[in-house]
């Protein structure tokens, strides 16, 4: 894990996003970057003295982009930019997320495209390092002239205005937290303003964080795969790598490794293997999760290389190019993020629904091979995992109604100047949802996979399960009579988001190699 993070000699790493903004790692600025920001500010000053209007040097915004401000009323214009675009309603975003979008606003000021002067980039830095963090709302972005209101309310900080929860939690007055912290408000000047609040740094931040901890959920979800095919006396033939290799899909691959390595040397899996066994196939939920895990697979490397790229952008409007000129562009539109968002929630929602028809099958007495109704311990008197499998029934559903696009809507704004909009940030709440929803749904399967291994006894599991199993049962006790179980739910929920269920699987096995995508 990264303790510190430099900015500007090169384009952040997803891991370095997530380690500034969940692990608190600290940021510098290279010197280089530091040089080149006070170079381009030079060309700022230049042009505000010029009396030729400059589209946000010497102009309003938007709509009043033709409108000539003097030069005294340009520092004024900066901070009423910021203190009427700092419109947010609803909930506080999340810590992690508003640390997310000052990292990524950084990297972009510390690019010298923008015309900040330096100390608007060390005061961006010291707010991070100080751990304080401005209060950011639920609502106010259309993804486009990027995340305006949540971006403006960290400007607001940086500002001394506006609220801030500082490095302990406590909500205070930011210029109470920066006073505290020894940071100096930032009075803005020409450019500085816009070069603030016009980029896609919320959504991309969301982006990334999902992708992490996506990349680890449907490892839990390979494992979870595993527990029920276990359990149901399911049969791991179908992954075979000779079989895969028949269709080259790379997350298909992946997952069908998992598989094959979660359930090798499992004593349950070989006793009903051979010539005795009168199964022919496997239902699709069993045969066909690594088509489904692995397609899901595939989404995220795909939404990976658009971060990526996201991530080597520097996006504000108008920009300085590398020889000088200061043009305005349109690269602040969220529709390259707000897309691969979308098609993360769709593919979240896949393998939560068939997530949901594995617990189903464990829990009915003619499809699960000789378990007992909903793994009851008394059945007529006990209901077992019954209402847990509606638990995850309803979260699908749920996750059903966030896949639909958020980028397929467009409200025009401001005046029809900004007509087309990517409701990018909008998708990235969603996709929080779905990914909190997802784990749910996981951690409900993965609660029946162990009760039912237990009841499958003497036989034994396999390696990776059977630590799987045993993870579980530190913190939720084995079959037996009805016991209050939300709890139990919310316990597993824990391991699977903390990643534990997905590290002790893997840790049992050494999964046969895969091709390269």
């Amino acid at each position: 894990m990264h303790t510190r993070v430099v900015l500007g000699s090169a384009p952040l790493t997803p891991r370095e996003v997530v380690a500034v903004a969940r692990h608190d790692a600290a940021v510098t600025i290279d010197p280089g970057a530091v040089r080149r920001v006070a170079d381009t500010r030079a060309l700022i000053d230049a042009l505000a003295d010029d009396p030729q209007p400059h589209y946000g040097i010497s102009t309003g915004f938007g709509a009043l982009a033709t409108t000539f401000i003097a030069e005294d009323r340009r520092a004024p214009l900066q901070a009423s930019l910021i203190r009427s675009h700092a419109a947010g309603t609803g909930a506080e975003v999340e810590r992690e997320v508003v640390r997310a979008l000052m990292l990524l606003r950084l990297q972009t000021l510390a690019t010298g495209r923008t015309g900040v002067r330096p100390v608007v980039v060390e005061t961006y830095a010291a707010l991070l390092n100080a751990g304080i963090t401005p209060i950011v709302r639920e609502y106010g972005s259309l993804g486009c002239s990027g995340d305006l209101a949540p971006l403006s309310h960290v400007a607001l900080a940086v500002m001394g205005e506006g609220e801030v929860r500082d490095g302990t939690g406590g909500r205070r007055p930011a210029a109470e937290a920066l006073g505290a912290a020894g940071i100096a408000p930032v009075v803005l000047r020409e450019k500085e303003g816009l070069a603030l609040i016009n980029g896609t740094d919320g959504m991309l931040g969301m982006l990334l964080l999902a992708l992490h901890d996506l990349e680890m959920l449907l490892t839990t979800a390979d494992a979870a795969a595993a527990l029920s095919i276990e359990s149901q006396l399911g049969t791991d033939a179908v992954f075979a790598a000779d079989l895969m290799a028949l269709r080259p899909q790379h997350g298909q691959a992946v997952s069908a490794a998992h598989l094959r390595a979660f359930l090798a040397d499992s004593p349950l899996v070989a006793s009903h293997r051979g010539p005795g066994c009168t199964r022919v196939q496997d239902a699709y939920s069993l045969r066909c999760a690594p088509q489904v895990h692995g397609a899901a697979r595939d989404t995220i490397d795909h939404a990976a290389r658009i971060a990526r790229q996201e991530l080597a952008s520097a996006v504000d409007n108008p920009v300085v190019t590398a020889d000088g000129r200061v043009e305005s562009n349109g690269n602040f539109h969220g529709a390259p993020v707000a897309y691969v968002l979308d098609f993360l929630a769709i593919a979240v929602a896949d393998v939560a629904s068939m997530s949901e028809r594995r617990t189903d099958r464990a829990l009915d007495a003619a499809r699960s091979n000789g378990l007992p109704p909903f793994l009851a311990d008394e059945v007529g008197v006990d209901s077992g995992l019954m209402i847990a499998q509606y638990a995850a029934a309803g979260i699908v559903s749920e996750l059903k109604r966030l896949a639909m696009p958020a980028s397929v809507d467009s409200i025009p704004s401001s005046a029809m100047q900004e007509d087309h909009v990517s409701m990018g940030w909008a998708g990235a709440r969603k996709l929080r949802r779905a990914i909190d929803g997802l784990a749910r749904v996981l951690a409900i399967e993965v609660l029946t996979g162990c009760r039912a291994l237990d009841l499958r006894a003497p036989l034994a599991p396999a390696p990776a399960t059977g630590a799987v199993r045993d993870l579980i049962r530190q913190r939720v006790a084995g079959p037996g009579p009805d016991r209050f179980v939300s709890p139990e739910i919310e316990a597993v929920t824990e391991a699977v988001l903390a990643g534990e269920v997905a590290r002790v699987a893997l840790a049992q096995v050494r999964p046969a190699p895969v091709p390269s995508a």
